[in-house]
């Protein structure tokens, strides 16, 4: 009795956020699946690929994995469970959602975010039409550009490196002095 030798994974580490050749296989990975540094994958056409990035990369709807000795895989968004989201003051729902730093994806007659009780209690208080779907999911990325926005549900903690500092002054009137104690909006007075 003989075995086939079993095929070595292909190793992909780097990534472009759009494709330079026609891709030679496609992965379709659901929105936290596309946040990675090292994994093994398998391509739509059952290949195993070695992702070996230098850093955490979140890969978008399009863009391709560069593989060692040539080639690149297609990254496409897998269809996921998502709420539609849809109502008359669509600017106030996504207003909300944003403020809760909840991925989402913004069409001119809708709102797509990942299901969560909280949040869907959230917008049928404020009027929401939410209807359950499952489609691919490709969110706005976050606001300095990292092209990811981070929920405080995911259970983990990140650090923030875009180029800004965090200055207390909220632009209506005055600044808060952390050296001081007993002033500023957390102390009553």
């Amino acid at each position: 009795m003989s075995t086939a030798p079993l095929a070595q994974p292909r190793v992909a580490r780097s990534y472009h956020g759009h494709a330079h050749d026609a891709p030679i296989d496609e992965l379709r990975l659901d929105y936290d699946a596309r946040f990675l540094r090292r994994k093994m994958l398998i391509t739509v056409s059952g290949a195993q690929v070695l992702v070996d990035l230098p850093q955490t990369t979140s890969l978008d709807h399009n863009g391709v994995l560069i593989l060692e000795g040539g080639g690149e895989i297609l990254v496409t968004a897998a269809p996921e469970a998502l709420l539609d989201v849809r109502g008359p003051a669509l600017h106030r729902l996504a207003w909300h959602i944003g403020n809760r730093h909840t991925p989402c994806q913004i069409e001119d007659d809708r709102l797509l975010i990942q299901r969560d009780h909280v949040i869907r209690d959230m917008l049928t208080l404020l009027g929401a039409e939410l209807r359950e779907v499952t489609e691919p999911f490709v969110p706005e990325g976050g606001a300095y550009g990292m092209g990811r926005t981070h929920s405080h549900a995911h259970g983990h903690s990140h650090t923030h490196e875009h180029g800004h500092d965090h200055a207390q002054n909220h632009g209506h009137g005055h600044s808060h002095d952390h050296e001081q104690a007993g002033t500023g909006h957390d102390s009553g007075n």
